[in-house]
């Protein structure tokens, strides 16, 4: 198992691609910190860990509240005594196109999607630092380097994750910690549910392989960049698309 005995921090763990993920990491041997904001989202992810014979703790996280961040990471080390990888999975979508676009709009999505990926980051570093290594992964998405109509916030803030992580790269590259973003195109996750089928039939048609990708295919390679596999890729932004941008 390529990821035995590693303590992985995973936030938006409850749903979607995190919790696709913290089942592969659970998978792999990892033990899972399931950091999200609802109790019974971490609870029902913790089960699913479980169900693959898993082990994890969950932490009700708010990535923009550098208090609930400090709490989580002192009860994490004092259970595990080491944290080993993080996963800035945790954002949200509020769209808008600019001339219509709120402060509130704004504001939010910076807060959460590129603020509180530093925050996490910046509060998990100097335990990295000091056990001499440890892997940062940070969620972009194919909008991080394309750009999207309708969405200012979120692809500035998918944008900024990948100067993170590549500056990051940088600085920590020579402390034993490798710092990555993957970029994801459509994904079938919860969010869509509420889309009409005529679009998902639209979102489909623009990928060469004619389908959304599923959540475990971000999760394997996010799984994989974890991994002592790929011991050399640092400061990267994969694209995992299906094709979508050829």
């Amino acid at each position: 198992m390529r990821l035995q005995n590693k303590v992985a921090v995973i936030t938006g763990a409850a749903s979607g691609i995190g919790l696709a993920t913290a089942v592969k990491f659970a998978q792999e041997g990892a033990f899972v910190a399931i950091c999200d904001l609802n109790q019974a989202g971490i609870d029902a992810a913790i089960k699913e860990v479980e169900a693959v014979g898993g082990q994890a703790l969950g932490y009700v996280v708010d990535v923009t509240k550098p208090d609930q961040i400090s709490a989580m990471r002192e009860a994490l080390l004092a259970a595990k005594g080491r944290i080993d990888v993080l996963v800035n999975n945790a954002g949200i979508v509020m769209d808008a196109q600019l001339i219509k676009m709120t402060e509130d709009q704004f504001d939010k999505v910076i807060d959460i999607n590129l603020k509180g990926t530093y925050n996490m980051a910046r509060a998990l570093v100097d335990t990295m630092v000091a056990q001499g290594g440890g892997v940062i992964l940070n969620a972009s998405s194919v909008v991080g380097v394309y750009g999207n109509f309708g969405q200012t916030n979120y692809a500035a803030t998918k944008f900024g994750v990948i100067g993170m992580v590549k500056t990051w790269a940088k600085e920590l590259g020579k402390k034993g910690i490798r710092a990555n973003a993957v970029c994801p195109g459509f994904v079938a996750t919860p969010i869509l549910k509420a889309m009409p089928e005529k679009v998902l039939q639209g979102m489909e048609e623009k990928v060469p392989m004619r389908r959304l990708a599923d959540p475990r295919e971000i999760a394997n390679v996010y799984a994989f960049l974890a991994s002592d596999e790929a011991s050399y890729i640092n400061g990267a932004a994969i694209e995992v698309t299906g094709g979508l941008t050829l």
